[in-house]
């Protein structure tokens, strides 16, 4: 089927917020008189959200009695940060600009709660023109459970083989695979293990080549 919408995954996809998110971790160490955690050493991570920041950060695991508390408190600081040093991806405010010239849609589809999500997009004057978003918390289940694309492709009224997902972590392109939609690897992104072992059925390694990628869906639209 003809693919008529574009399903994204929000960190390291379309906004880099890694800065950010490792940035928390590294106010909540100095708060603590702890050494702090280089960017570079955290940021492929970004993806992972608070699960993965804070094992890297503070050797938490979720099964830790004051794991709840930390994250709690990774959230919160989080939240009052969001867009202070994040940014969208060049090349993707254009792409998407372009997008209903193509005669494509687009959403976003995240394990990013709702409201940060959402908060996110409009800080960064991206939600007007989200057709649908989806949290990590708005399904049934997160990705790489396929719920959350199926959730979406349900709330745009098309069916899951007119979706495209694309994402920067393997659980994006098991959870579009799964979904019956195609699977485009961001290899832009926050790449936390070897991408060509995911089977994603396009890779693109640029938002240049991202963009490449589109304008070929339209000519096979036209």
């Amino acid at each position: 089927m003809m693919i008529a919408a574009l399903l994204f995954d929000l960190d390291g996809t379309l906004v880099d917020t890694a800065p950010d998110l490792c940035g928390t971790i590294q106010d909540m160490q100095s708060d603590r008189g702890l050494d702090v955690t280089p960017l570079s050493a955290m940021q492929h991570l970004a993806s992972g959200g608070a699960r993965a920041l804070l094992k890297v950060g503070f050797g938490l695991e979720p099964s830790f009695a004051d794991f709840p508390a930390f994250r709690a408190e990774f959230l919160e600081r989080y939240e009052a940060r969001i867009a202070s040093e994040s940014a969208v991806y060049a090349g993707i405010r254009p792409l998407l600009d372009g997008l209903e010239a193509k005669g494509l849609r687009w959403g976003v589809v995240t394990n990013k709660p709702f409201y940060l999500a959402e908060k996110l997009l409009n800080e960064l004057g991206l939600l007007g023109a989200c057709e649908v978003l989806i949290g990590g918390d708005t399904a049934s289940a997160a990705k790489p459970s396929p719920a959350p694309c199926l959730l979406a492709a349900s709330r745009m009224n098309l069916p899951p083989s007119a979706c495209a997902m694309i994402g920067d972590d393997e659980r994006d392109i098991v959870a579009g695979r799964e979904a019956g939609m195609l699977t485009v690897a961001a290899g832009y992104g926050y790449i936390a293990s070897t991408i060509e072992a995911w089977k994603a059925d396009v890779l693109v390694h640029s938002t240049q080549e991202l963009q490449r990628w589109v304008n070929e869906l339209q000519r096979s639209i036209d």
